[in-house]
C-alpha cells in the first residue's frame, strides 16, 4: 500500500504516539497539540501513568477527539490493529520500550522481546494502513564510547554496554533497512543526549518508579528530602572538575524537535535533497514530502559536569544539597555531548533552555508532585 505522506496542514494530520503517557512523550503530545496536530496515543501504563494524559488534556485545553488515548502494548497486535482502524493515523512517533539501563542487564530477554517485537508488530501493522512515516527515539548511547567530542551523526557506533542500548542500535538497523528494501517509508532516528527539566507548568515531568537510575530525578528527591544525598561516581576524569560531563536537555525542547522533525518529513523545513551526514536519503516525492532515512542528533551542543547540576539545582530549591563522591562507574565516559548544527541546518531547530531553566522546571514538578502521579487527585 502506498504511503499517505505528509504534505497535509497540520489540522488535518493524525500522529500516532506510542509510549505518549511518559516523560518525553506526554511533553511531545503538548507540543504537537498546540501545532493543531490531532494525536493518538497508545501507551501500556507499565511505567506511566493516565494522569498524564489528563494534565495532557488540562495544558493544551484539548478535550475533544483531537487527543485519543488507548491502554495497550504494542505486542498485541490485535489491539494495535485497532487503532489503525478507528484512526487514519499519518505518521507515528515511536517512544514506546523499556528503558532502565540496570534493569536491562538482568532482564535482557525482557528488553529484546518487548522493545524489538513491539518495534515490528508496529511497523507491519502501519504499513499495512498505508501508513509509512516514522519518528523513531533513539539515543545517544549507540555511539558508545565516542570517536571524538563534540559527537556528529558521523560518528562510528560501537558496541552498546547494555541490552537497553543494544535494542537502540537494533531497531536503528531494522527501521533503516525498512527503507532499503521499501523507499517509499521515511524514516527519522533522533538520538537524544540527556533530557532533563519539566514542563513549565509543573503539571507533567519524569515520574521514575523507585529510586531514579538518571541523574537530575535522583537530585530532586535528594533535594526535596526523599533521599539522603547524590552519589558522584568518579572526580578524577580529565574534565574541568573532574566529575563526568554529558550533554542535558531540557525535555520541552527535545519535544519541540520532534515537531521540527515532522515538519522536515513534510518539506516544509529544510531544502532539496538531504546530503549531509548520518542520512540515506532519495529523491522528494511529487508532493515535497522526503523519503529516506534522516537521522540528527538532539542535545544543546554543551557539556555539564555533575557538579555543574548540582550546584544549578541547589539554586533552584533555595539550599544545598548533599553529595558524596564514589569509584567511578564501569562503562562511564569522561564526557559525551552533541555536535547540533545539522538539527539546526536541516530541521531549523536549536535548543532554547539552559541549564538553570532544566533545574527550576524540574524543581517546580519535583515540588508540586513530591510523589510523582501518584498524589494526583485528579
Amino acid at each position: 500500500m502506498a504511503n499517505k505522506g505528509l504534505a497535509k496542514a497540520p489540522e488535518d494530520t493524525c500522529i500516532l504516539v506510542t509510549g505518549g503517557a511518559g516523560f518525553i512523550g506526554s511533553h511531545t503530545c503538548v507540543e504537537l497539540l498546540n501545532n493543531g496536530y490531532r494525536v493518538v496515543i497508545i501507551d501500556d501504563l507499565s511505567n506511566s501513568s493516565e494522569v498524564a494524559v489528563k494534565r495532557v488534556r488540562r495544558i493544551t485545553g484539548v478535550t475533544d477527539d483531537r487527543l485519543r488515548f488507548y491502554q495497550n502494548t504494542l505486542l498485541d497486535r490485535a489491539a494495535v490493529e485497532r487503532v489503525f482502524d478507528e484512526n487514519d493515523i499519518d505518521a507515528i512517533i515511536h517512544f514506546a520500550g523499556f528503558k532502565a539501563v540496570g534493569e536491562s542487564v538482568h532482564k535482557p530477554l525482557e528488553y529484546y522481546w518487548n522493545n524489538l517485537t513491539g518495534t515490528l508488530v508496529l511497523c507491519d501493522v502501519a504499513r499495512n494502513h498505508g501508513c509509512k512515516n516514522l519518528v523513531f527515539s533513539s539515543s545517544a548511547t549507540v555511539y558508545g564510547e565516542p570517536e571524538r567530542i563534540p559527537i556528529d551523526e558521523d560518528c562510528e557506533k560501537h558496541q552498546a554496554t547494555n541490552p537497553y542500548g543494544q535494542t537502540k542500535t537494533m531497531l536503528e538497523q531494522i527501521l533503516t533497512d525498512l527503507y532499503v528494501g521499501d523507499n517509499e517509508w521515511d524514516i527519522v532516528l533522533l538520538r537524544y543526549f540527556n533530557p532533563i527539566g519539566a514542563h513549565e507548568s509543573g503539571l507533567i515531568g519524569e515520574d521514575p518508579k523507585g529510586i531514579p537510575n538518571n541523574l537530575l530525578p535522583y537530585v530532586a528527591q535528594v533535594a526535596i528530602g526523599k533521599l539522603e544525598k547524590v552519589h558522584v561516581f568518579g572526580d578524577d576524569y580529565d574534565t574541568p572538575d573532574g566529575t563526568g560531563v554529558r550533554d542535558y536537555i531540557h525535555v520541552v525542547d527535545l519535544a519541540r524537535g520532534h515537531v521540527s522533525a515532522l515538519n522536515w518529513m513534510a518539506g516544509r523545513v529544510g531544502t532539496g535533497k538531504a546530503t549531509t551526514r548520518g542520512t540515506i536519503a532519495g529523491e522528494p516525492a511529487a508532493d515535497g514530502t522526503r523519503r529516506g532515512v534522516g537521522i540528527f542528533n538532539l542535545g544543546t551542543g554543551k557539556g555539564s559536569s555533575v557538579l555543574d547540576v548540582i550546584r544549578a539545582f541547589e539554586k533552584a530549591c533555595g539550599h544545598e544539597i548533599p553529595y558524596v563522591i564514589e569509584p567511578r562507574r564501569e562503562g562511564d565516559v569522561a564526557a559525551c555531548y552533541a555536535a547540533v548544527d545539522k538539527a539546526r541546518d536541516e530541521l531549523g531547530w536549536t535548543a532554547q533552555y539552559d541549564m538553570e531553566r532544566m533545574c527550576q522546571d524540574s524543581w517546580r514538578w519535583q515540588t508540586m508532585n513530591p510523589d510523582g502521579y501518584a498524589s494526583a487527585t485528579e
